[in-house]
């Protein structure tokens, strides 16, 4: 008698076992996927200086389209440091212009890399995960940052010291606290600033 109950038991566990193991499984699987996506945005933040990623509202886009009007004049190569979602690259590719999104969030490098194919620009919009300070900008005409006060100063001695004498910065959301501004597009939150090296 003893036996049979032992048998049926355990086949009466047995399924729900399974479904329990089913379902941790799949918690543990959502849980470290969803660790190794939000990491990539959040150690960013644990850096000594922090550039988040906020993406640019359509004004400040096109503030930035406005401040890159001319691209015969300043040339047509165009850098976009901490690219985000790649909207401003994207947009200014779609302009002529040859443009290259440097981003440290590698899902950020791949969404704005998918987007660029289905936008049809990917031939000139290319994205690189690359920090910001390990980056060279010798061989861009134009620089677009959507910086933070902290940023800026060291930021402003590193474009100075790499770039073309007559290379444009665009400046978004934060000024350079000594480049002489040469422009300036919109106003409050919305404010981009345009300085010539």
């Amino acid at each position: 008698m003893s036996e049979i109950s032992d048998e049926t038991d355990e086949n009466i566990l047995q399924p729900k076992s399974r479904a329990g193991l089913a379902a941790f499984g799949f918690v543990a699987t959502a849980t470290a996927g969803l660790f190794i996506v939000s990491s990539s945005f959040i150690a960013p933040a644990l850096r000594k200086i922090c550039l988040p990623f906020v993406p640019a509202t359509d004004v400040q886009l096109k503030n930035v389209v406005s401040a890159l009007k001319h691209p015969t004049k300043f040339g047509k190569s165009v850098v976009d440091i901490g690219s985000g979602d790649g909207r401003v690259v994207i947009t200014v590719a779609k302009m002529g212009f040859s443009a290259v999104g440097y981003e440290l969030n590698s899902w950020l490098v791949l969404y704005s890399k998918i987007q660029a194919i289905t936008k049809g620009v990917a031939s000139h919009a290319t994205f690189k995960r690359m920090d910001l300070w390990k980056a060279s900008y010798t061989k861009f005409d134009n620089v677009v940052i959507f910086g933070v006060d902290e940023l800026m100063p060291n930021l402003e001695k590193k474009l100075i010291a790499e770039l073309k004498p007559g290379s444009k910065v665009i400046a978004c959301r934060f000024p350079f606290p000594n480049l002489p501004v040469t422009a300036t597009h919109g106003k409050g939150v919305d404010t981009v600033w345009t300085y010539i090296v």
